[in-house]
């Protein structure tokens, strides 16, 4: 077994692997059969093709003073104010959709509606500026 650390999309991840056909230390050539009989193997995942990794994203705009943060990663749902508006403390201005339940985001302060940083269908992570308020 060999303890790895795979990074994917910026998270980092701690993993056990159980290597088959140790010989050295070097990983086995894949086998290929010259005939489609019962000896023949299909080709392992690991021989296939890998694409590349696509662009790293920019990051999200992390919540300031006078803005309010997305408490979990989610998609929204719904942005329940406008650029202007008067809210009230506590008042519902973001709907979010994680594992298929919805969140309501309240305006953590009373003001107006400075600036929607977000719209319906984007993906946002925890701690994400949605809507900045004055």
């Amino acid at each position: 077994m060999k303890n790895l650390r795979i990074t994917v999309e910026g998270k980092s991840y701690d993993v056990q692997v159980e290597l088959l056909d140790e010989e050295a230390g070097s990983t086995p050539a894949p086998r290929r059969g010259s005939s489609g009989g019962a000896g023949s193997r299909a080709a392992s995942p690991a021989s296939a093709p890998v694409k590349a990794a696509a662009a790293p994203k920019a990051a999200p705009a992390a919540a300031g003073q006078g803005a309010v943060a997305s408490p979990l990663a989610a998609v929204v749902v719904s942005v329940d104010v406008a650029v202007g508006d008067a809210v009230a403390e506590g008042q519902k201005v973001v709907t979010l959709e994680a594992m298929k339940m919805n969140t309501i985001v309240s305006a953590s302060a009373a003001g107006t509606v400075k600036a929607i940083l977000v719209a319906a269908g984007d993906g946002v992570e925890e701690g994400q500026a949605l809507i900045e308020i004055a």
